[in-house]
């Protein structure tokens, strides 16, 4: 008997003690080389992450990253190692392996629900714009991630990463902390390697907060060069979908594969004018004349001394790879967040009223999912209420002159602010902290954050931000965030990219 199962052992490993193949931290470029030699295939790429995440986000740990798993991934991954033997790849993202934020539409046998049982079974009449052209790039969309219910939309008192459905994700750098959110399960699914690349969603640093608490490479677009179809809303003047990845690179990949104009998308550029290859002039030297301007008026400055440190130790970086440095860039966001939100409040209700009735959800209005709430109290609202939800349900149509003015004062500070600084100062770039260390996930008060932010600035004026690992605070990661003019993604990617080769920050964490 012994003999027998040491036999079936010795079959299960490429060569009797030898260990089982190994896909942990591997980059898409590193994937591809190996289908390419015919080492690997997609199938068994596949396999590798759902015996993973069936390990340490079902079990062992209990990351509770992924909310839901493709039941036709092995098929689909089947089906793209065949055509890749008869035609070859259709191009970097063929075959990959990429978790999805479960906000996000696919008209297959998953469903897409914004955490929230008042969706529970929706199944979306067709696939976002995104997810269209993510299935045309050979992507295998493998299983949608837990996130923040309704994107953090929900209460004030609200757990970050927490949903009806999914329950509580955990930062995997310390189970007991937080992962940050909305996109809470996408960044954790990235930094513990039970995905290849993921998307988030972000209207304020949802996709760059878990991307930097995570330790993980995340790029909130300007609006419209991803389209916003398809994805459950929180505000249309803000949102967008982005890529998460684990490198600068594999999020550039995924970026342009992602991009694209739709025609149903009212902020889409009106000319197909964006470079999309994003992975171009991607060098080490590429911070060599750069301008970056230095902004010291993010929100929580000088709070952490540890956070200023690591700081202050990415800028000597940036000047000793050959970055001209600008010090300090003040922007004067005052009356920008008031205004912000009041656009958020109405947006909400009037963005959800209009997904439900294209979608097909079971709920039509906002009112109806407050109702499914109080009905379901139990499991709905078992940590925290809905004030959110009921703030924004008093709200008006979007011709009420509240909305109108709030609209036009919170991009005209936040988009003025940029422009001017880059064009008074010939920037390429400005930089500021993404995160402060995670804090304790606490279900009786909701999240403590009171640390460093700086995503309004991308996230108001709708221009790019891109996070990348900066230093470690007790072993917790701190991102730093580049953030552009409109369409200056490239600049900003080839920037973030440098700074990577640069410093070589990121740690994989212990699991």
């Amino acid at each position: 008997m012994r003999r027998t199962y040491l036999i079936v052992l010795c079959l299960l490993l490429t060569a009797c003690g030898a260990e089982p193949d190994n896909y942990e931290e591997a980059s898409i470029a590193d994937l591809h080389d190996q289908m390419q030699r015919g080492e690997l295939s997609s199938e068994q790429l596949v396999s590798w992450y759902l015996d993973r995440i069936a390990a340490i986000d079902r079990n062992g740990p209990e990351l509770n990253a992924i909310i839901e798993l493709n039941p036709d991934a092995l098929q689909i991954a089947r089906a793209l190692d065949e055509e890749w033997k008869e035609s070859g790849p259709r191009g970097p993202m063929h075959g990959i392996p990429i978790v999805l934020k479960a906000n996000i539409d696919t008209a297959d046998r998953m469903h897409t629900t914004a955490g929230s049982l008042a969706l529970a079974g929706h199944v979306a009449n067709e696939d976002a714009f995104l997810v269209s052209r993510l299935r045309d790039a050979g992507a295998v969309i493998l299983g949608k991630s837990n996130l923040s219910e309704w994107a953090n939309f929900r209460s004030e008192h609200s757990s970050s990463g927490w949903s009806s459905i999914g329950g509580q994700t955990r930062n995997p750098y310390d189970l007991a902390r937080n992962p940050c959110g909305s996109s809470s399960g996408s960044g954790v699914a990235v930094a513990a390697s039970l995905t290849a690349v993921a998307i988030g969603t972000e209207t304020n640093g949802s996709i760059v907060c878990p991307a930097g608490i995570n330790g993980i490479v995340g790029i909130k677009p300007t609006i419209g060069i991803v389209s916003r179809s398809g994805i459950i809303p929180i505000a249309h003047s803000q949102d967008t979908a982005g890529p998460m990845a684990r490198t600068v690179r594999d999020a550039a990949f995924l970026l342009s594969a992602m991009t694209g104009i739709d025609p149903d998308d009212s902020a889409a550029p009106t000319i197909d004018a964006v470079d999309t290859n994003y992975t171009a002039n991607l060098t080490a030297d590429g911070l060599r004349g750069k301008r970056v301007g230095v902004i010291r008026t993010y929100f929580g400055s000088g709070q952490i001394p540890k956070v200023e440190a690591i700081f202050e130790a990415s800028i000597e970086a940036l000047e000793a790879a050959g970055a001209e440095i600008i010090d300090p860039v003040n922007i004067d966001t005052e009356g920008m967040g008031a205004a912000s939100y009041e656009v958020l409040l109405y947006e909400f209700k009037a963005g959800l009223r209009s997904y439900f009735e294209q979608s097909g959800a079971p709920v039509k209005t906002l009112a109806e999912v407050i109702s499914f709430n109080e009905a379901n109290a139990e499991s709905a609202m078992p940590i925290f209420g809905q004030d959110i939800l009921r703030l924004s349900e008093t709200k008006g149509p979007l011709s009420d002159e509240i909305y109108l003015e709030a609209l036009r004062t919170s991009k005209r500070i936040a988009t003025s602010g940029i422009d001017n600084a880059i064009a008074e100062h010939q920037l390429d770039a400005l930089i500021a902290p993404t995160n402060s260390p995670a804090w304790m996930t606490d279900h009786i008060n909701g999240d403590n954050f009171s640390g460093v932010s700086s995503s309004s600035f991308g996230a108001v004026s709708g221009y790019p931000t891109i996070t990348v690992p900066a230093g470690y605070v007790s072993g917790l990661p701190i991102g730093v965030s580049f953030i552009g003019a409109a369409y200056s993604e490239k600049i900003l990617i080839e920037i973030a990219y440098s700074f990577e080769q640069t410093t070589s920050i990121r740690q994989s964490p212990e699991l």
